[in-house]
């Protein structure tokens, strides 16, 4: 258990609020025409999210929930539920002065940001945006919020490559001589290189981009350099803190096995047999492209392909396998757009107010 900072918690709109990010260097909150903007631009984004699963196929999307059934897809949900918790233990674990006690919010301000990533067209930085603003809006000093988001982000890409690892091991044992199985071994090395190599980018770069950002924009905003300065002294604070990032990456490494069990908890009330380390094997490959295919905006196509392509190899028919891809489709827009619109009236009355 953290010690409870003795500093008061504020919201976004109390004037004492404003005062003490003036004190870490921080530029003004959000004004009030660009969270219009921000409004208007996830409006729009519920809206093509729509259309994104309508080119899925809404009608294969429904029978893929029907195939499990009303108690099967409860318990999908509930399950990623769960993911989302020690997703949110992750970022507390990494943010300085936070308490046990605020828990719920970063599992909060998690759940929109992954929401924001899954179906919005805004890709992974519109998901850290809106992330950002739901931890803004509750008085999280904001060095707070983006020295902890960065140290989280490298945890959690740590996480990643050890299970990414694990899953191309897998592969590489199960593998037969045939021509298409074949074609996935460059695949699968190909993208944990990509994983190595963005892991080391952000690793590294983490301090050298900041200062750069500070001095950029020196020229351009006046308080940045302040401001880029109070998030690296807080990243340094986390960094001198080794166990509250080896708990993040612990938190997070749990959560990629966690989410990717739940496509096999998915798989048994569908039906299917397929053992768990074959599911992990998978759904380890799974993520991987995904992140490779950041740009794409919920790796539309890319994660069907890719069901299709490696679930025969484990005995999962493509059926079965693109079954389970509509069936992650459907848990994404069951969670993400009930959180959307709880964030958006939430940003709507900050907007009036």
């Amino acid at each position: 258990m953290r010690r409870r900072s003795a500093s008061p918690r504020l919201r976004a709109n109390d004037p004492a609020y404003a005062a003490r990010n003036a004190a870490y260097g921080v530029p003004a909150a959000m004004n009030r025409p660009a969270r219009i903007g921000l409004l208007l631009a996830t409006v729009i984004g519920l809206i093509v999210a729509a259309g994104a699963v309508g080119t899925v196929g809404l009608v294969q999307v429904g029978a893929a929930m029907a195939s499990i059934g009303w108690l099967g897809m409860a318990s999908f949900v509930l399950w990623s539920g769960g993911v989302l918790a020690l997703l949110g233990m992750a970022w507390v674990a990494v943010a300085p002065s936070e308490t046990a006690d605020r828990l719920w919010l970063f599992v909060w301000a998690r759940t929109t940001r992954e929401a924001a990533t899954d179906i919005l067209p805004f890709s992974q930085l519109g998901g850290l945006v809106v992330g950002a603003r739901t931890l803004a809006a509750f008085g999280v000093p904001q060095p707070v919020i983006y020295a902890s988001m960065i140290a989280d982000l490298t945890t959690e890409m740590a996480a990643q490559l050890i299970f990414t690892l694990f899953g191309v091991g897998v592969l590489l044992l199960v593998l037969t001589h045939a021509a298409v199985q074949q074609g996935l071994v460059p695949l699968a090395l190909g993208g944990v290189g990509a994983m190595v190599a963005l892991m080391l980018l952000f690793v590294f770069a983490q301090r050298p981009m900041l200062k750069l950002a500070g001095s950029l924009g020196a020229r351009l905003l006046p308080g940045s350099v302040a401001a880029m300065a109070a998030v690296r002294e807080q990243l340094d604070a986390i960094y001198r803190e080794p166990r509250r990032v080896i708990a993040a990456f612990l938190f997070n490494l749990a959560a990629w096995l966690a989410s990717a069990t739940g496509a096999w908890i998915a798989l048994w009330f569908m039906g299917s047999q397929v053992p768990l380390w074959a599911v992990l094997m998978i759904e380890a490959l799974i993520f991987t492209l995904r992140s490779v295919a950041f740009a794409i905006p919920g790796a539309i196509g890319v994660q069907e392909a890719a069901y299709v392509l490696i679930g025969p190899l484990v005995g999962l028919p493509p059926a079965t396998a693109l079954a389970l891809s509509l069936l992650k489709r459907a848990r994404d827009v069951v969670i993400a757009v009930p959180a959307l619109l709880v964030w958006q009236i939430g940003e709507y009355r900050r907007v009036v107010s």
